[in-house]
């Protein structure tokens, strides 16, 4: 059930009007709900406590990269979350939120020198490694300190996700991961060095799955891995599933977790009961957007209402900068007006004031709305704030967490000034 439903012809998030929140924080500002998050982390965690024998089997790791908020970092913490990282900044994002270390995996194509030097001084869980190279550059950064490097190779399984090209992640053309055909190999090399330690496997093969197939097709292929690596000697302890379950953007159906993890859980134990007489392998998984993604709405305000000889625009205060996904990915967010109107609707495009003509939230909306009315762009918990940036000078919105029919200010609007506080003139 979604946490955003009309009480009294008003648009609430929980509790509280979204009226409310505007009248005392402004716009454009998101809103999570603080019970869905918890709901859909309790999805995962549910699932996995009626399918493992021992609560340490199973770990899921929040994607931060979704949503990096402290207070969402923080409340997921406090559900027993874990975290997949793909910067040394989300490192210390996490630890701020009181995230502990122990359950950081660190996942990316890019890791730096520093990055790894900072993650193994605070001795995360685990590196997803992705390249030979930086599997001899993560030994030498480990030696230098004296530690040993846990690691997984985030292998590519060459498993279509049937998703956006942007967010498909497991083809033989993606930048991500080892290719499989190439993995036996790596693992060996990795195997040999002195200071790391293979640990898992990983893979994630992509981003807004409806279906589950693609994903248990890559259980499949990591799972023959692992038996080819045991064959050699190399004992794996986790299988790193990835994330990628969707979220209904538009009415879409996507595959419940509940059926996904048991469908994939039944798969794991039929294996290792034939191939390793029950003995348990740690199951993780790295969800972001199914956990943030609907328990969050960019709130906005319409400025002016355009008409045009081919097009009517609704012209908003939230823009490109506030949420990329549509620009970047034409990526489809529902659109509901906060009070709504009984007079006729238009057809309108939902834009922002940034200058280009990308900037659009929303296009073809049948709306009955006015200059002043209030919007609410759904769907936005995910990719939104992460993704927001400065274009324009303009300043990222605040970012408030409902608790029932409290509001809590998780991240005040940044104001002018400081979007060139660390610039200096020349003198």
């Amino acid at each position: 059930m979604s946490p955003f439903t009309y009480k009294n012809n008003v648009l609430c998030a929980e509790s509280l009007a979204l009226t409310d929140i505007a009248r005392q924080f402004g716009t454009p500002t998101y809103v999570y709900s603080k019970a869905s998050v918890v709901d859909n982390f309790a999805a995962y965690a549910n699932a996995c406590k009626a399918h493992v024998a021992h609560p340490d089997d199973a770990l899921i790791c929040f994607s931060v990269k979704s949503n990096s908020n402290l207070a969402i970092l923080q409340l997921l913490s406090q559900c027993g979350s874990g975290f997949d990282i793909v910067s040394g900044g989300e490192l210390l994002r996490v630890l701020a939120a009181g995230g502990s270390a122990s359950k950081i995996i660190f996942s990316g194509v890019g890791k730096s020198r520093d990055e790894m030097r900072l993650a193994l001084t605070h001795d995360i869980l685990c590196f997803n490694v992705e390249s030979i190279p930086e599997l001899h550059r993560l030994n030498a950064v480990a030696a230098e300190i004296g530690k040993q490097a846990r690691v997984s190779l985030r292998v590519n399984p060459n498993v279509d996700a049937m998703t956006h090209p942007y967010i498909s992640t497991g083809l033989k053309e993606s930048k991500f991961g080892v290719a499989f055909d190439d993995a036996l190999a790596t693992y060996r090399i990795g195997a040999a060095l002195s200071h790391i330690d293979v640990m898992g496997i990983d893979c994630h093969i992509g981003s807004q799955l409806l279906d589950d197939a693609p994903l248990l097709e890559a259980a499949d292929k990591l799972i023959e891995l692992i038996d080819a690596l045991a064959g050699e000697g190399i004992v794996i302890h986790h299988l790193d599933i990835g994330g990628g379950i969707g979220i209904s953007y538009d009415g879409d159906q996507p595959v419940t977790v509940a059926t996904y993890l048991e469908k994939l859980f039944a798969k794991i134990h039929a294996w290792r009961n034939g191939k390793y007489e029950g003995k348990p392998i740690k199951v993780m998984f790295e969800p972001g957007r199914s956990i943030v993604g609907n328990a969050g709405v960019l709130l906005t305000e319409v400025q002016y209402l355009k008409e045009g000889e081919a097009k009517n625009f609704a012209v908003v205060d939230a823009a490109m900068n506030d949420l990329m996904r549509p620009a970047m990915y034409q990526a489809w967010h529902g659109v509901e007006p906060v009070t709504p109107r009984t007079t006729p609707a238009v057809t309108y495009d939902v834009v922002g004031p940034v200058c280009e003509s990308g900037d659009w939230l929303a296009r073809s909306r049948a709306l009955s709305i006015e200059a002043g009315d209030l919007l609410a762009i759904m769907s936005a918990g995910a990719y939104g704030m992460t993704m927001a940036s400065n274009y324009n000078t303009r300043g990222r919105a605040a970012e408030i967490l409902v608790d029932g029919d409290v509001a809590h200010l998780v991240r005040r609007r940044e104001a002018p000034a400081e979007l060139f506080a660390l610039e200096s003139l020349i003198r």
